[in-house]
């Protein structure tokens, strides 16, 4: 008995250096790569940082957190942010955002509001942390602009996934659920005021390739860049006018997509008066799109619902032969 009591206060005794030792060394790794950022010129400051959860974790609270890059332009800031993980398995991460945050893009800055963020990620065994899977969760979530604009949903799910045997190809799905545009924008899209505040449905399934994997050097150095993306199903349904979209491009350095994709719409002539009544397309080749579509949509046998190919090459959209506009730029800064 004196025996097994010795064993067990030992085993105690050498759990607890380890999870000191543990404790130490996530504590000074944190500040080294703060450190490491305000050397690089980035605004890198926490009010105060603990490391609790004894015997079995090391949760890591941080206070007054501050993050920016002057380099790109993204910059958050929270009045508290926590990593959570279990002593035995510390390259599993849970992630806890507080109800009130700020992000900075290169475009526009934001305050973010939500009763409950949290994510979930797993990482290689590796100094870099190679992503290898990960799950955001956001309940009740807002996203407010400068102008007072705010975009609304009830949930929003976000995960993704290495795929196996592709070293930076990554398998991403996000749904939204009653996403309710900002007022402006939907009004731009919406001048009579007939369609519903939410959407019904809004989500992708989508398989995309970069030039490297997505680790701690996505958020060091420089973004990962996509090389491939392949659309299995994006789509979204506002009120009676529903859009999917399907296909794959492979996108060059500069980020301009070469392949096809095929839109489909349910109701399209609604979709094309919408944007006719926005502004964003022109009367006369709104008037022109709608004559070819009405003959496309005829010869599938359904007058009101429309599948097309669209065709991405030379750095523009093209139906057919026709191009009808810009191709996006695929470049994440």
């Amino acid at each position: 008995m004196k025996r097994l009591l010795v064993v067990v206060l030992v085993a105690a005794g050498l759990w607890a250096g380890y999870w000191w030792i543990g404790a130490s060394g996530v504590k000074s790794g944190f500040a080294a790569w703060f450190d490491a950022r305000r050397t690089e010129g980035w605004v890198a400051e926490s009010g105060d940082m603990t490391v609790n959860g004894f015997p079995n974790r090391f949760d890591t609270t941080f206070t007054d957190i501050r993050l920016a890059d002057p380099e790109t332009g993204w910059a958050w800031e929270a009045p508290f942010f926590q990593l959570l993980a279990l002593s035995y398995r510390p390259n599993h991460v849970i992630a806890v955002w507080p109800r009130d945050q700020k992000l900075a893009t290169p475009l526009q800055k934001y305050t973010v509001t939500s009763a409950e963020m949290q994510a979930s990620a797993v990482v290689g065994a590796d100094t870099d942390l190679p992503l290898e899977r990960a799950n955001l969760v956001a309940d009740t979530l807002s996203i407010t602009d400068e102008a007072g604009e705010t975009t609304a949903m009830t949930a929003l799910r976000l995960a993704v996934e290495r795929v196996e045997g592709g070293e930076a190809t990554y398998h991403l799905g996000w749904a939204a659920e009653n996403l309710a545009p900002a007022r402006a924008a939907r009004l731009r899209l919406d001048t009579t005021g007939e369609l519903p505040q939410t959407l019904s449905a809004f989500r992708a399934d989508i398989r995309a390739s970069f030039d490297r994997p997505w680790d701690r050097h996505a958020i060091e150095t420089a973004r990962p860049q996509p090389t491939q993306i392949t659309v299995r199903l994006a789509e979204a349904h506002w009120g009676d006018l529903e859009l999917a979209v399907a296909g794959q491009v492979d996108v060059d350095a500069d980020g301009h997509p070469t392949g096809q994709m095929t839109v489909k719409a349910r109701n399209w002539r609604d979709i094309l008066q919408l944007a006719r009544a926005s502004g964003r397309l022109p009367g006369g080749l709104a008037d022109q799109l709608e004559t070819g579509l009405s003959m496309i949509a005829q010869l599938s046998g359904n007058s009101q619902t429309l599948d097309i190919p669209l065709d991405f090459r030379g750095g523009r959209v093209f139906l057919g032969p026709v191009p009808i506009g810009p191709a996006p730029v695929l470049k994440l800064r």
